[in-house]
């Protein structure tokens, strides 16, 4: 708790608080980082061949050079989201390599444990379209979480910190520590752990969010039981320019 306030003004901390909140706490549980188990999906991101498969949502566009995707959308059009044509199981630890070519705005997102309210698959024709604008993913037809962990949008510069959210509620479980840090054109190494209920982020091992989702009232609003699995995806706000390579998901072992 004493490193959130760090950074938050007292008054702000007690209303995230009060209203279900959790914030990242000073000590993190002791529970070890969880110990990979076998390769489920590997994806070096390096050439348009690599995603052939993968759903572009959005007038997002990728572009491929030493090694890197590049994903932007021309003249800053729209937001888009980019879904790996993967069903991740309730548990695993996936990596990748992030780095920002825009300093002067953007937001970049991780969707994860994505279905259907009704179980379906992302991608079921049954679902009702979608363009990448934002409420059709956190208000609409289907559930996930996301972590925010690039922070520096147009209309909110400089936020720097971390959101956990659970969709379709559009929920805010956590507000963590800051992700890659606003201005940083350095490349960062990106961990998500989803142990069950137990969800982790780290950007260069530094942990960022640390929530389990087992009070499913937040803010007044039952977000119901904790998402299993699902799909992923990349999402980023309208202005945002970065590059990913290096997608390695794994199981964990023993889950």
């Amino acid at each position: 708790m004493k490193s959130c306030i760090r950074y938050l003004q007292p008054l702000v901390v007690l209303t995230l608080l009060l209203t279900g909140c959790q914030l990242l706490p000073s000590t993190s549980p002791s529970s070890t980082l969880a110990e990979k188990g076998p390769l489920l999906y590997s994806n070096p991101l390096s050439q348009a061949s690599d995603v052939a498969d993968w759903v572009m949502e959005g007038p997002g566009e990728v572009t491929f050079s030493d090694g890197w995707m590049r994903m932007y959308s021309p003249n800053q059009a729209m937001h888009h989201v980019f879904w790996a044509p993967v069903q991740l199981p309730d548990s695993f630890v996936a990596e990748w390599q992030a780095q920002s070519l825009n300093s002067e705005a953007g937001l970049v997102i991780v969707f994860f444990a994505a279905k259907g309210v009704n179980g379906e698959s992302i991608f079921d024709p049954s679902l009702p379209e979608r363009d990448g604008t934002f409420t059709q993913y956190t208000e609409g037809a289907i559930r996930s979480y996301h972590i925010s962990y690039y922070a520096n949008a147009a209309h909110n510069p400089d936020r720097g910190h971390a959101n956990l959210r659970k969709n379709n509620t559009f929920s805010l479980l956590q507000q963590g520590e800051v992700g890659i840090p606003t201005h940083s054109n350095q490349v960062h190494q990106i961990r998500l752990i989803k142990q069950q209920a137990h969800i982790r982020l780290y950007v260069d091992n530094r942990l960022v969010i640390d929530y389990t989702d087992n009070q499913p009232v937040v803010d007044g609003v039952n977000t119901g039981p904790a998402l299993t699995n699902g799909a992923l995806g990349f999402r980023q706000m309208q202005w945002t320019d970065f590059q990913y390579r290096a997608l390695q998901i794994w199981a964990i072992k023993g889950a």
